[in-house]
């Protein structure tokens, strides 16, 4: 119980370390989605033109970073204890995304931020969650590849015809379900994962998780600039970074069989808590954005 116990810690840690690279990623990415170019350009055009772009790259090094990090910690921790932890990225980018658009942080956001940080640690203390497998089963892929995939395709569908932030919030959130869909292929790659032997390798050559998570992370990089730019932050940030923690720790009880161990009295501080932390995110998002979009010019 104790190795279990230090396991957990060190995950956390990582988790935290992670979340502070993906938020400076993330800044840096936000503001280059929209600085790129001013022509109107598809999804594919405009990661391409990203693809050119330095400082995308450095974001992009960053937030590798941070993944890295992600990786490590959903190797030796849960799903929903990596993910809740990773939710505090945006306490780390409020700041960064105030100082970029030359602004204080006002009294509202460091609020919110106070909440998101309370229920996160009781998420984590009272929730009390578990790891279960590494990898899911054949069958259970499956079922969630017919219920997510035509998902996923209504979205990108939809912000086709629907424009501005309608179209924003569809691309956002088939994005923050991707990134969520990524966590739990990493906690499988992770498991696999062995350097020490050819035959470790080999191994996870042959595992269909490494591949699904490499188009994973294309596609969810594609979507989320595209996200970005097809209308107000406002309206995709928020969704993205509350799906990607609901989406991945859906999965985690799922498919990994993960769960959640509060004790009776546990049950409603947890609830409350998830609550109070979709809230908390889903505010601290759109007040983020919205500097994003309408910088304060210094004097």
């Amino acid at each position: 119980m104790a190795g279990i116990n230090e396991a957990s810690d060190v995950a956390a840690l990582l988790a935290i370390g992670a979340a502070v690279f993906i938020a400076i990623g993330d800044v840096i990415h936000q503001r280059q989605a929209q600085e790129v170019t001013d022509e109107p350009v598809g999804h594919t055009e405009l990661f391409l033109r990203l693809l050119r772009d330095r400082r995308w790259w450095l974001g992009s090094l960053v937030a590798a970073a941070g993944f890295g990090l992600q990786a490590a910690a959903l190797g030796l921790g849960s799903v929903l204890l990596v993910q809740a932890l990773l939710v505090t990225s945006l306490l780390f980018a409020l700041p960064m995304s105030a100082r970029q658009a030359h602004r204080r942080v006002t009294r509202w956001e460091w609020t919110w931020a106070a909440l998101l940080a309370v229920s996160v640690v009781v998420i984590v203390t009272v929730g009390n969650p578990t790891a279960g497998h590494a990898r899911g089963s054949v069958e259970v892929w499956t079922v969630v590849l017919a219920v997510l995939g035509p998902v996923l395709v209504l979205c990108v569908l939809g912000a086709r015809i629907l424009r501005g932030p309608a179209g924003a919030v569809l691309l956002a959130l088939a994005s923050g379900a991707l990134w969520g869909l990524f966590a739990v292929l990493t906690k499988g790659v992770v498991h696999q994962l062995d350097f020490g032997s050819w035959v470790g390798v080999l191994a996870l050559m042959r595992i269909p998780e490494l591949y699904a998570w490499a188009a994973v992370a294309i596609a969810g990089t594609v979507l989320q600039q595209a996200s970005f730019r097809a209308g107000a932050l406002t309206a995709s940030l928020p969704t993205m970074t509350v799906a990607e923690p609901v989406v991945a720790s859906v999965l985690g009880v799922v498919v990994l069989g993960e769960s959640l161990r509060p004790d009776d009295a546990g049950w409603l501080a947890l609830v409350v808590a998830v609550a109070v932390m979709v809230v908390a995110t889903a505010a601290l998002a759109r007040g983020e954005a919205a500097s994003a979009e309408h910088p304060a010019v210094p004097h």
